[in-house]
Parts: structure tokens; sequence; C-alpha cells
């Protein structure tokens, strides 16, 4: 598992910028990657601190596409959609908070890191009918911020990062939360699928 990841990290690595975009998407749509742009773009700009202005909007782009991704499924499903993907409890929080601060709940999901619930908000935001346009503003101007935030940490921090996330103990809890990310992603997949066919 360990090799696993260390290769899909020297993949997306790779790819440099191209490979945040892709990332990005996965990350901010229908599976479950948390903290998986956040890493790369640490591992990235503490080897080339100087492409970091190239990092910044590449990392915002995969996660505004991955957003409009989760958008084009989720939109027209209304709250009875909704009810399908998280409990009814959940969504009349969500309701709430959509219906009087869209924005502000759309842009502290795309600040805060993990493990707040981003997709749930951005689910609720669709399925209430906040504005796409607005809903991709919001998430491309939060994700920018997030990220120049994280790209500068990296830069003063990240050799201390790099070495921590060499040690054994943290290998290991990313191989347990990997596992749980796959589970996550298998069941979120099923159940858009399903939902799908019931239509």
């Amino acid at each position: 598992m360990q090799s696993l990841i260390q290769h899909l990290y020297v993949f997306f690595a790779h790819l440099g910028p191209f490979g945040l975009v892709l990332l990005g998407i996965l990350d901010s749509s229908f599976l479950m990657m948390p903290l998986g742009n956040d890493l790369l773009l640490v591992g990235l700009t503490t080897q080339h601190h100087n492409q970091l202005i190239y990092y910044i909007p590449m990392a915002a782009l995969g996660s505004t596409l991955g957003v409009l991704l989760l958008d084009l499924v989720l939109r027209g499903s209304g709250e009875e959609g909704l009810k399908k993907q998280i409990s009814a409890r959940r969504v009349e929080y969500l309701k709430k908070k959509v219906s009087t601060h869209a924005g502000w709940a759309v842009a502290f999901a795309a600040l805060a890191p993990p493990p707040f619930p981003f997709t749930p908000v951005i689910a609720a935001a669709s399925a209430f009918s906040y504005p796409r346009w607005k809903l991709l503003s919001v998430i491309a101007g939060a994700r920018l911020i997030r990220f120049t935030i994280i790209g500068l940490l990296a830069i003063w921090l990240g050799q201390h990062i790099i070495t921590l996330a060499k040690t054994p103990a943290f290998e290991w809890a990313m191989v347990g939360f990997i596992g749980l990310c796959v589970i996550g992603s298998a069941y979120s997949i099923y159940n858009w699928v399903y939902r799908s066919r019931r239509k």
C-alpha cells in the first residue's frame, strides 16, 4: 500500500501543475481524497519555490472543475435527491445555512481543512439552486486563498513537513486514511449510480 501511495504521488508530481489540476478535479468531485491536493502542493512547492505562482491557480482550477462536475450531477435533484446522499437531519441543517448564508457557507467549506464536510455543503448549494456562476466564483476565490496560504507555509516549513511525512507513523496513518477514502469513494459512486438508475 505504501508503495502504491508513493507511485501515485510520483505520478501526480511528475505532471507538475497539471497534476494539481487532475488531483483537484478528483479531490473536489465525487471521490474522497482529502489532503491529496494540499500535500501535492506542499511537495511541489518545497522542491520548486519559484513555481508557486503557477501551482496556486492550477490547484484552484482543478478544484473548481471538480465542483462543476458535482454541480452538474446534483443540480436539479432537489431536497429529495440530497436525502439519498446524506441524512435528513443534516439536509435540514444545510438547508438553513444555504438558504440564509449560501456564499459564506460555500467559502468556509472551501477554506476549511479536512475533516470539514466539503462535499455535502457543495451538494446542498447545488440541490437548493444556488446560482452556478456564484458557486464556482466563490470556490475559485476561496481555493486561491487557501492554496496561497498552503504554498507560503510550504516555503516556510516545507522541509519539516517532508521529514515528518517520511516517518513510519505518518506513512501508516496515511495508509489507513487512504483506505477509508477508497471505501467512502466507492460508497459515494455506488449511491450516485444507483440513484441514476432509479431515475
